[in-house]
């Protein structure tokens, strides 16, 4: 009997502690969402207090999303480069141009690491654009609603469709450049781990099977990035700038 009571509190006790720590991990994801709100709130103010700011000194938000395309663009452009840069790093490597293959990998790891970069500049630099682009449509959009003139309301109104459609157009290039490159930073990510731990002659021939599926991957992403470098400069004519 008095088993079977020590048993029943040692049961009740242990679903308390489940019950505790199933409470603990449900207050613990609710703290995380509310923080990531919580940032996500105070980015966006941020944003505003700068557009707001940088408007009271003669610079608009229309002023900044060219300024932020063309940021972009360059970013592209220089990504671009590093991508080629490193593709002839990793030839000379399966070339065995340099016979010193702890020399070559180091070579080879600094010339990721640079695209990794480069990729990461790339994604900033459009996540900007996107963001000024927002604040420019939505008071755009709303001021729509303040005309009396309804001719001068209809061409704003049509202006406004034109640069919103060509935008997405030219985001949307940008994106798909963007996601280009993560798979080739991956193949590049595998074959420099792997060149890491097997520093010789028969590993080198393991790598020059990937070279050309490497090399075609990089020029799909160069005519993709030429893409979105493209729209970005018929963006940026059409904004006037």
């Amino acid at each position: 009997m008095t088993t079977r009571i020590l048993r029943n509190i040692t049961d009740a006790s242990s679903r308390d502690r489940d019950s505790n720590v199933c409470i603990a991990s449900y207050q613990l994801v609710v703290s995380r969402i509310i923080l990531l709100l919580s940032c996500a709130l105070l980015l966006s103010a941020c944003s505003s207090t700068y557009y707001s700011a940088m408007e009271k000194v003669g610079v608009h938000k229309r002023d900044i999303l060219v300024d932020r395309v063309e940021g972009a663009r360059d970013s592209q452009a220089e990504a671009q480069q590093q991508f080629k840069s490193a593709l002839e790093q990793f030839n000379s490597v399966i070339q065995l141009k340099n016979t010193d293959l702890k020399q070559a990998y180091e070579k080879l790891d600094r010339e990721y690491r640079d695209c990794e970069k480069a990729a990461d500049k790339v994604s900033t630099r459009i996540d900007k654009v996107e963001d000024v682009s927002e604040a420019l449509f939505d008071e755009w959009k709303d001021e729509l609603n303040l005309y009396d003139n309804k001719e001068l309301r209809r061409a704003s109104k049509q202006q406004f469709d034109t640069t919103r459609r060509r935008y997405r157009e030219m985001l949307r290039s940008m994106r798909t450049a963007e996601a280009s490159m993560r798979p080739v930073l991956r193949t590049f990510r595998d074959n420099v781990l792997f060149l890491k731990h097997n520093l010789n002659a028969q590993a080198i021939g393991s790598l020059q099977a990937e070279f050309t599926s490497l090399e075609k991957d990089i020029d799909t992403l160069i005519k993709k990035m030429n893409d979105a470098i493209g729209q970005s400069n018929a963006f940026i004519a059409q904004m006037g700038a």
